[in-house]
């Protein structure tokens, strides 16, 4: 008879509870990024063909406040599950929250759709934090699988990152469903909705595997850090009314002044929360300034700023991804395929490219010629404005789709004017190469930067300003289609351009007292980066924070 099998080593030489979190992540980041690039999709679409009508601006401030909204919550979300919950529990409250919030977009009327988005985000800054922070609880701290056991884990969002905007793409974008409703009887319109079903059916397997093979994860996560100083304790529970009271005043004061009928405008309540936005890093900032015990820590802290505004200049051009890119697919590019595939694209890079520059950082290192961490931040920015000069060539082509599509006209009658006008994909093709290969320079490397700046004791300062920065990116990427409605695609395009050269140029003259700061850098290990940041460096716990920085 053979020997039991050792269930440390189960799952490709790992903890088998590895499988249970790469499976619930997987499924969590295909219901995410199976909704995401329908949002603007649906909301800038017409009511005929089930959309909700809005204008492009108005679409980009809702998804401005949803996605800034998502990051923004993993920070109490993490602080939560660490106090009071347990991260086991936080995972299972978050599924259930992203579960019932596309249950609610899936609901074949308008009225979910608001609800549904708030339920969400409340949901994922519950999982996020908290499935990774059980990953690496499932190692000890010199387990030399460690890493290796992160990168399998990265590998299921991958997955599920790019399966799903294929698959929900489908249903709400092809032809042949819509032609298939009708023969059953369905409006066409509801395709839509029926994509949001396959969002929260994907969040409902991930939720069903998770507490099947629960079992797996032999205690990791299961137990809340209760504090013995009955202070802390007691502070604890202050700041946790003071989270759930925060929330539930948005939830009555909505309620009441739509009970009232007073209309808030969207710019007001997008404007306000940009403001506030800008007012935490600042806040964020001038405490750990005070904070600091000495002059040498605090200019380790200013020297963190400059990565922090390029963290946001990154954020905010990448995640273009889901906004204007998203609208530039549907206007403006050849039609083979519907337009939501083109979110895929970067998962399929980063699969293809990131074992490349695993090698290449290895290499060069051994040569000692590896750049420093901040000078592969400003190349990834020099990358970045490259992924949108691929794109000057087109817009020509684009500025006159633009003048057609100011004419009003809507549906066939559009399609049919700008059909003849529409780019080639390679466009887009060679766009999405060029982000995937800038965020495998900056994702490994910009939180591991601001760590190794960062004192210890302030390790959990810095994770709420990477967090921050991811936030306020996400915010611009969803203002920044207003640009599209006034201006056009074309000077969006050049002002992206123009700021990540402006950055890059910054980050190449600082990087020097950087890296004086931040000492000697060890040698990469190998790293999945872009789904990185979504899964994610950012969202891990300090202690794997620090990891990250290890590996770069």
């Amino acid at each position: 008879m053979s020997a039991p099998r050792d269930p440390d080593r189960a799952f490709f030489g790992h903890p088998s509870g590895l499988s249970t979190l790469f499976f619930t992540e997987m499924w969590e980041r295909f219901s995410f990024y199976g909704m995401r690039p329908l949002l603007v999709l649906y909301m800038t679409g017409s009511v005929a063909k089930g959309g909700l009508d809005m204008s492009v601006t108005a679409a980009g401030i809702v998804y401005a406040l949803f996605l800034s909204s998502v990051y923004m919550l993993s920070l109490p979300g993490g602080w939560i599950a660490d106090r009071f919950l347990g991260q086991r529990r936080g995972v299972i409250y978050g599924g259930l929250g992203i579960l019932i919030g596309n249950v609610l977009l899936a609901l074949p009327f308008g009225g979910g759709f608001y609800p549904g988005l708030f339920v969400v985000a409340l949901g994922t800054g519950l999982l996020k934090p908290n499935v990774s922070t059980i990953v690496g609880q499932l190692y000890k701290p010199d387990d030399i699988r460690r890493d290796a056991g992160f990168s399998i884990y990265y590998m299921g969002i991958n997955i599920g990152a790019t399966v799903a905007p294929i698959i929900c793409g489908f249903i709400a974008q092809s032809d042949w469903f819509a032609g298939h409703l009708a023969s059953l009887g369905i409006d066409p319109a509801m395709r839509w909705h029926f994509a949001f079903g396959i969002a929260a059916i994907g969040m409902g397997a991930g939720l069903i595997q998770y507490v099947l093979g629960k079992a797996r994860l032999r205690g990791a996560g299961e137990h809340p850090t209760i504090p013995t100083d009955p202070r802390e304790r007691k502070k604890g529970v202050q700041t946790l009314i003071i989270i759930c009271g925060l929330l539930g005043a948005v939830v009555v004061g909505s309620v009441g002044l739509a009970l009232a009928g007073v209309e808030v405008s969207k710019d007001l309540i997008v404007n306000v929360f940009g403001v506030g936005l800008v007012i935490g890093a600042i806040a964020l900032f001038a405490g750990m300034l005070s904070s600091a015990q000495d002059a040498g820590e605090k200019k380790r802290i200013v020297a963190m700023i400059p990565l922090f505004i390029g963290a946001i200049a990154f954020f905010a051009t990448f995640e273009q991804a889901g906004s204007t890119l998203n609208l530039f697919a549907e206007e403006c590019v050849e039609r083979f395929v519907p337009s939501s595939y083109f979110q895929s694209i970067n998962g399929l890079f980063i699969v293809a490219i990131a074992p490349f520059f695993a090698a290449l950082w290895l290499a060069l290192a051994r040569r000692k010629k590896e750049p420093s961490s901040v000078n592969k931040f400003a190349v990834g920015m020099v990358l970045t404005a490259c992924a949108f000069v691929v794109l000057l060539p087109a817009l020509g082509a684009v500025a006159q789709i633009d003048t057609i599509t100011k004419t009003g006209l809507k549906d066939a009658a559009l399609d049919a004017a700008v059909a003849p006008l529409r780019v080639s994909p390679v466009f887009l093709l060679a766009l999405y190469f060029f982000q995937t290969v800038s965020e495998l320079c900056i994702s490994p490397v910009g939180l591991s930067s601001m760590s190794k700046l960062a004192p210890k004791r302030m390790a959990g300062m810095v994770m709420g300003t990477w967090f921050l920065a991811v936030a306020i990116g996400d915010y611009l990427a969803g203002r920044a289609t207003a640009f599209t409605e006034s201006l056009g695609y074309g000077s969006l395009f050049t002002m992206l351009i123009v700021a990540s050269l402006v950055v890059a140029a910054a980050l190449f003259a600082v990087a020097p007292f950087i890296k004086k700061m931040m000492g000697p850098e060890p040698a990469p290990t190998p790293t999945t980066g872009a789904e990185e940041r979504r899964a994610d460096a950012a969202e891990l716990p300090v202690a794997k924070v620090t990891k990250i920085g290890d590996n770069d």
